[in-house]
């Protein structure tokens, strides 16, 4: 949760001010608690009082709260919620690719949707990935390429110091925009869906909630300093996609980098969006809507290949009529990122361990759900209105 996405961080704090910033480290704590009780949903005690590992994902956890009566009705709320954020994911990647590719090279006869189109041509091998072995090559590169684009963006601000606009940073919100901020907050910290895999995978899972502590308050000090620095250097001129505001011969360079960085993070989501599809749709024994996609060698069939070439022109259609980074982002945030980070696992907390639970952790649980469901319906509200208006 440290990549592409901070860089629509600054344009958090032009509509928020010190409350961005001030929500940008409220995000980190409530995450950081949030993925703790949710692993906790994954463990009971047994006869003898120990603590042991019932349950291995998100899913589960859904249909044990839903049992008896309903045992797979949480577990597909989830998978949608999961699906739908995988692929905004993916459809957001294609999107900056085409942003920023027309904004390094105005000159040149080629508009933002045809950057798109070549963006997606270079992603379409995508549909043959097999494993995550294939995937953490390409998220490595990744990694290095984000190092890169810090580096670059902050340094040229460090060297506009002494214009920073400090008294542009007030204590004051934009009331129509600020909603929008709060999902695109939300949605750059969203990894509960990953971490009952990194739990179960760890070497000593009982260091999980230390590795949650740090790994919150590094994203929060490096998020925060690098939205503020960024709003100070432009101030009003802050614009969606950070990067936008370099100056062309900085941009370009940034850009290349941010474009490699945006196409070499596609696989991972996508990768995990056709798992999700496949496990709930043709691999889920007698209750799978559709037959098994792959053969009896294991190779996948020629219709489950189609299948996942279509997924990645769909993201592209998405980002050729929706081609709204801020927008999306805060879509998406306020759609499933507050569901997934917030509402649904202190709604499972409170459902699964609540004779169990002291009072502070029932009351932080019904906040949590509470200021979770005010911020994910009116940013929700706020983006889809933003984005009517874009239309128009």
């Amino acid at each position: 949760f440290q990549g592409m996405f901070v860089l629509g961080l600054p344009y958090a704090i032009l509509h928020g001010g010190y409350l961005g910033l001030f929500l940008i480290i409220f995000a980190a704590v409530v995450c950081c608690y949030t993925g703790k009780i949710l692993i906790a949903c994954l463990y009971e005690e047994n006869e003898d009082g120990e603590i042991v590992r019932v349950r291995d994902s998100y899913v589960d956890i859904a249909n044990a709260c839903c049992a008896p009566r309903f045992p797979t009705l949480g577990g597909r709320i989830v998978n949608v919620a999961q699906i739908i954020e995988l692929v905004m994911t993916c459809i957001l990647y294609v999107v900056v690719s085409g942003n920023l590719m027309y904004n390094s090279f105005p000159n040149l006869p080629v508009s933002q949707k045809s950057w798109s189109i070549i963006a997606t041509a270079v992603l379409l091998p995508c549909a043959f990935l097999k494993n995550l072995k294939a995937v953490s090559k390409f998220s490595l590169l990744c990694t290095l390429a984000h190092f890169v684009i810090n580096i670059l963006v902050i340094a040229y601000c460090l060297s506009r110091a002494r214009d920073w606009a400090w008294d542009k940073v007030k204590f004051y919100i934009d009331v129509k925009k600020f909603p929008i901020s709060i999902g695109i907050i939300v949605f750059s910290y969203t990894s509960q869906i990953f971490l009952p895999s990194l739990e179960g995978n760890m070497q000593n899972p009982k260091e999980f909630h230390c590795m949650m502590n740090w790994t919150h308050i590094a994203a929060c000090i490096l998020k925060g300093l690098f939205a503020l620095v960024a709003y100070l250097t432009w101030a009003d001129e802050t614009k969606e996609v950070i990067t936008d505001n370099l100056p062309s011969t900085i941009r370009a360079v940034v850009n290349i980098f941010l474009v490699a960085k945006a196409l070499l993070s596609y696989p991972l989501p996508f990768f995990a969006a056709v798992e999700v599809l496949e496990r709930s749709l043709f691999q889920d024994g007698n209750r799978a809507f559709f037959p098994n996609c792959y053969g009896g060698d294991g190779r996948l069939k020629s219709w489950g290949l189609t299948l996942r070439c279509a997924l990645v022109v769909f993201t592209l259609l998405m980002a050729i009529y929706v081609p709204h980074f801020a927008l999306l982002m805060g879509l998406t945030g306020s759609l499933t990122g507050a569901g997934l980070c917030f509402l649904l696992p202190s709604l499972f907390h409170l459902k699964l361990l609540w004779r169990k639970l002291l009072w502070h952790h029932v009351f932080f649980d019904v906040a949590i759900f509470v200021i979770g469901g005010i911020c994910s319906v009116s940013g929700f509200i706020h983006s889809l209105e933003g984005l009517i208006e874009a239309f128009r």
